[in-house]
């Protein structure tokens, strides 16, 4: 016999807030000096400019990152298959885990959650990797489930959104929402472009998940806003090739910001009747560190303003969608108090704004 969960109170109506933060990242340990060493020796003797290029790993401000594979797998040669493999058996151990911890820090239960959110670009998986946690983790059956995928590191404020949307449409709701990216695993030993040369020096690890809801104790989300910018479709991305995704990564990235993303940034503000001077603190994806240094300068911060934005950065790298919530649990472990914007960049070419009460 179907038995079906009990109604749950009405909650409050139009509210939305996330809760119980929990970040994760895989065993593996990625020192920035040893990636540009073990570089060197692969791209050296392939990539004329590669000596040219070695400044990235020093430029990038990143000291440490976390991998799903040790970093020996990086100089093999793997395809797509097993590669993805070792995407969704990762991804689920991590999803698990930040699943578990959030719920808890949330003060629910597993029973208590009545859809999942997963976001994800790294890899592929289907069933989707919210199935396939909801198996792992024996959730109630009858949950919303909504797998999100393409939206790379802007993934990580707007899969957010959708699931702030999602609880303003059931009061009294909880929604698990889970973010994972393993970047490293995208990484191919035989591809001698600038962009890979790029990403060896910048993309990390790393999962986090939260419970979004009405009724939910914690960040009040407020409002969130997208701007996809026209002929931009060629600045980030992936390249599905035979042996995996092969990265799509425009130099003009910074330059872009530069030049476009002042005027986005104050049409989501003068829709919302607010100015700079109404946010409190600034939480934003850590694209790279010229992407910071260009934020700063849009926002009229001092040079290193972005403090919890760097300090991911320099401990985690760049993970993709899931790298705004590290910057997000980072400042609640410093207990900032306020209103905050939060901002990602990723493909489409897409910014993803989101003020919340913190």
């Amino acid at each position: 016999m179907l038995v079906l969960p009990e109604r749950k109170r009405a909650g409050t109506v139009g509210r939305a807030a996330f809760g119980g933060i929990a970040t994760a990242n895989p065993p593996h340990v990625l020192k920035q000096s040893e990636v540009a060493r073990r570089a060197g020796e692969l791209f050296g003797g392939n990539l004329p400019v590669f000596e040219r290029l070695k400044p990235v790993y020093e430029n990038a401000e990143i000291e440490t990152r976390y991998s799903s594979v040790p970093i020996e797998w990086y100089q093999e040669v793997h395809g797509f298959g097993s590669r993805n493999r070792q995407y969704i058996e990762t991804s689920v151990d991590l999803l698990a885990d930040v699943a578990l911890r959030a719920v808890d820090q949330a003060g629910l239960g597993l029973d208590e959650i009545d859809g999942i959110i997963t976001v994800s670009t790294s890899g592929i998986a289907t069933p989707s990797l919210d199935a396939l946690v909801m198996e792992r983790l024996k959730l109630r059956r009858d949950l919303e489930r909504l797998p999100i995928f393409g939206l790379g590191c802007a993934g990580g404020v707007v899969g957010l959104a959708r699931a702030a949307q999602m609880a303003r449409s059931r009061p009294g709701a909880n929604y698990l929402y889970l973010v994972v990216e393993l970047c490293g695993l995208t990484f191919r030993s035989r591809d001698y472009s600038k962009s890979n040369v790029v990403a060896t020096a910048l993309f990390g690890d790393g999962a986090a998940g939260a419970v979004v809801g009405s009724d939910i104790e914690g960040a009040e989300i407020l409002a969130s806003h997208e701007h996809t910018w026209e002929d931009s479709l060629d600045i980030m991305g992936w390249d599905v090739t035979d042996d995996g995704l092969s990265v799509i990564f425009s130099r003009d990235i910074p330059t872009h910001v530069r030049s476009k993303m002042n005027e986005a940034l104050h049409g989501f503000l003068e829709r919302e009747t607010l100015a700079l001077t109404d946010i409190d603190h600034f939480l934003c994806h850590p694209g790279g560190a010229k992407v910071l240094d260009a934020l700063e300068d849009i926002f009229g911060l001092s040079s290193g303003g972005l403090k919890h934005s760097r300090e991911t950065l320099r401990n985690f790298g760049n993970m993709s969608a899931a790298t705004v919530m590290f910057v997000i649990a980072a400042a609640q472990r410093d207990g900032l108090k306020g209103r905050a914007l939060l901002s990602t960049l990723g493909p489409g070419f897409t910014a993803g704004f989101m003020t919340v009460d913190l």
